[in-house]
């Protein structure tokens, strides 16, 4: 199976239990998503903490505004380290989010580590390449942005 990986880092300027808080609450995922994807959690449990086992159900939007259901499931969580999420239920093959982070003296560097195959063989491949990576990317772009709004002001 052919995948594409990305990996993000960003330093956020404050300390972790502020950074942690903020970016393992499911309820935070909507503002650190284009508006554009028309994302709604739809599970209850958006106000619970995360823990293994955790399965979190969004409606999403990515292409021509086609609402889909997307579910996740939190593998591994390791306070102020990192947390993993895997898709469940959705339109890739495969996805899996690591979200790392790492105390420095300037702030916390947070990496984020995408691993997903795209569905449908070498017509998924071919999407791929004319947008499916580029709309992942700019969901990460605006993240980070929103980020860095947020934090490093």
């Amino acid at each position: 199976m052919a995948y594409t990986q990305i990996k993000r880092t960003q330093l956020i300027k404050t300390d972790i239990d502020t950074l942690w808080e903020f970016m393992s609450s499911p309820k935070n995922l909507q503002a650190i998503t284009p508006k554009s994807m028309l994302f709604k959690i739809t599970s209850d449990n958006k106000d619970e903490k995360m823990y293994p086992g955790m399965i979190i159900s969004y409606k999403v939007a990515p292409v021509l505004n086609i609402p889909m259901t997307w579910v996740t499931e939190i593998t591994q969580v390791k306070k102020h380290a990192f947390f993993i999420d895997n898709q469940v239920i959705g339109p890739y093959k495969l996805w899996h989010h690591q979200h790392i982070f790492e105390p420095t003296k300037d702030g916390i560097l947070m990496k984020d580590i995408i691993t997903y195959a795209p569905p449908f063989g070498i017509i998924g491949k071919i999407a791929n390449f004319l947008f499916i990576k580029r709309k992942v990317e700019s969901i990460f772009d605006f993240r980070f942005k929103i980020l860095e709004e947020r934090f490093n002001k």
